[in-house]
């Protein structure tokens, strides 16, 4: 048993993920993603439970295992009971731990999500709020965005929002003391950990590729290459 397998057979989502494939495919069939890209769930778990190194590398360094929406139909269908939604979530946190999501277009994406969602969660309390999507990165919102950007707080009133006011209710400004809080699980849960190691694998990508790449924001080369990559050639 090489030690790629090893490490994910570490991880309780591939422990519960894996119960043994025996390629009858329904996962696929039900899958949103493989109508769409170039995904087969099938295939990923008769990769794994190969436990063929070379395999399972391969697999950590592609762009496939970026593909799926973790929606789980693919938990609902199978007769064997396996899940691979988990297995993908495996995968997906030894590629980020051993660098490998750096060598695919949409692994390289993990960067922009860390830096533009993750750190809005523990600095705001939201993973998304009007104020970090601007019409100039989001064109594909058309007129109406840039219009709400413009006018954003009195939207919000009516909408019956607490936009950026203590209390409670949509859009609230969350208490220095939450914020806390949600600094402390995501330390003790290693997502700090997690987000350190993205931050390292991405700034050795960027200067492998001659990109700058800045300390913090997003308002830097490879957060901007990364974000907005597309090669064409995911889709079925």
């Amino acid at each position: 048993m090489g030690k790629l397998y090893d490490r994910l057979n570490q991880d309780i989502r591939f422990i519960e993920g894996l119960n043994g494939c025996m390629n009858c495919g329904v996962c696929t069939a039900i899958c949103p993603a493989a109508e769409f890209y170039h995904y087969d769930p099938r295939v990923i778990c008769d990769t794994v439970q190969s436990k063929d190194e070379k395999l399972i590398e391969a697999l950590l360094r592609s762009e496939t295992i970026w593909y799926c929406g973790e929606c789980m139909s693919c938990k609902t269908r199978c007769p064997r009971n396996n899940t691979p939604g988990f297995i993908i979530m495996a995968l997906r946190k030894l590629s980020q731990e051993l660098g490998y999501f750096t060598d695919s277009e949409k692994g390289r994406q993990q960067f922009a999500i860390k830096r533009a969602i993750g750190e809005n969660i523990l600095r705001s309390g939201y993973c998304v709020n009007p104020d970090i999507v601007s019409p100039q990165m989001h064109p594909e919102q058309g007129p109406v965005w840039d219009w709400i950007s413009r006018n954003t707080p009195e939207i919000m009133e009516k909408m019956g929002s607490n936009y950026k006011q203590e209390g409670v209710g949509g859009m609230r400004t969350i208490a220095p003391e939450v914020l806390a809080e949600l600094n402390q699980i995501f330390e003790v849960t290693g997502c700090k950990t997690m987000f350190e190691t993205i931050e390292k694998h991405s700034k050795h990508k960027a200067d492998e590729l001659g990109i700058e790449i800045s300390d913090e924001g997003i308002g830097n080369e490879y957060f901007m290459t990364v974000f907005t990559d597309n090669n064409g050639t995911h889709n079925s």
